[in-house]
């Protein structure tokens, strides 16, 4: 794998890994405002400073993202992030996958950052090698940002570029998911389509498939013998609360009342914040099975990911209560018994109907989608 190609957008690596990483330690203000962020709650304090008087000790280990990603990230901050805004954090599923292999874990994805991070985590859990993960590059507001996620083994996904640019730089980013997985024989999380899924509905966009497979047609590589090679894993990650439901549900409404929607400065920014300190109460990462069999479309492949999503996502009481709120029955209420529904309806009452019903569907689409799998309609 000629690493010169990617060299901009791949995660730091050998020399550059070194030198960026003695760069970001001597910015100190910059670390102690993100620590800041990430233990928000007082009651962490101690364990923040417990950390800066050992962060330089720590960082003597530090020699790969891998080794990054395994001391502080997944070591420190997730644990901080499980401990403050998470009430149970379960995982199933990589105790199957075989330590030795790469895999392609396509995923859902609700939040900007949580959602590969708590993959990795699940994946350390599991005792288990921790991947890549692509991240687009709206949320790199300045250099330290940049260096923090290519640090942590970020995959940088340059989005605002012209039509031509843009498909080249796909094709590229492509190339480099393939050849990590099948030549370095490293893992890679991307998300099953472009932006988080605000409406609760995870489906797999077939251009990322077919985007791999153009990346490699050019080498002979059949369709079928390309996906077989990816060793490509589902995941489905749920959170009983998302945190950004409420600015998600007004920003499609929007779109669909406006026809359009235009982002504040900051916002990504104030959404991944958000959803990092946000109560989540349970959360949960499901980790299919790598994909078997001849797959011949983009679109067998996406519905197959999306399957194993539907059938593994782990609903919550907030998920079935609001699928029978929306559908006018109580077929659900034995798995609800203990939410406070009222409480969950007061917190979106100040809404208008058509936002809080979009509230409400994001929530239940799970649901549905699991029922349609089971036969049983939506």
């Amino acid at each position: 794998m000629d690493m010169e190609k990617y060299r901009d957008i791949a995660p730091f690596k050998g020399e550059d890994f070194e030198k960026e990483f003695h760069e970001f330690l001597s910015h100190g203000k910059e670390i102690s405002s993100f620590l800041d962020s990430m233990f928000s709650d007082p009651r962490q304090q101690g364990q923040k400073e417990l950390f800066v008087s050992h962060i330089k000790e720590m960082a003597k280990g530090v020699h790969s993202y891998s080794d990054f990603q395994k001391t502080f990230t997944a070591g420190v901050i997730i644990p901080a992030i499980v401990k403050s805004s998470v009430r149970n954090f379960t995982t199933s599923g990589a105790d199957e996958l075989d330590a030795d292999k790469a895999y392609l874990f396509i995923s859902t994805h609700r939040d900007i950052v949580l959602d590969c991070t708590f993959v990795d985590y699940a994946l350390m859990l599991g005792g288990k090698p921790l991947c890549e993960m692509a991240f687009g590059d709206n949320l790199i507001q300045n250099r330290f940002v940049g260096d923090l996620l290519r640090l942590n083994g970020g995959i940088i996904v340059k989005r605002d570029l012209p039509l031509r640019e843009k498909y080249k730089e796909t094709v590229r980013l492509s190339e480099y998911f393939v050849e990590s997985v099948t030549e370095d024989n490293v893992s890679v999380w991307v998300a099953q389509k472009s932006g988080r899924s605000k409406d609760g509905i995870d489906e797999t966009h077939p251009a990322i498939i077919k985007m791999l497979y153009i990346s490699q047609r050019n080498k002979g590589v059949a369709f079928p013998d390309l996906i077989e090679k990816l060793n490509i894993v589902p995941v489905a990650i749920s959170y009983q609360y998302n945190p950004n439901d409420i600015n998600m549900g007004r920003e499609e409404v929007a779109k669909q009342e406006k026809g359009s929607y235009t982002k504040k400065k900051y916002e990504d920014m104030i959404s991944m914040l958000k959803g990092i300190k946000g109560f989540k109460g349970d959360c949960h990462v499901a980790i299919g099975k790598p994909l078997s069999g001849r797959y011949e479309t983009p679109e067998e492949v996406a519905r197959a990911i999306d399957r194993q999503i539907h059938l593994n996502y782990k609903l919550f009481d907030t998920n079935y209560f609001a699928y029978d709120f929306l559908a006018g029955s109580d077929g659900f209420k034995d798995r609800y018994s203990d939410l406070d529904t009222q409480s969950f309806l007061a917190r979106l009452a100040h809404l208008s109907p058509s936002v809080r019903d979009f509230v409400l569907a994001s929530y239940a689409n799970p649901v549905r989608a699991y029922l349609r799998e089971v036969g049983e309609g939506a």
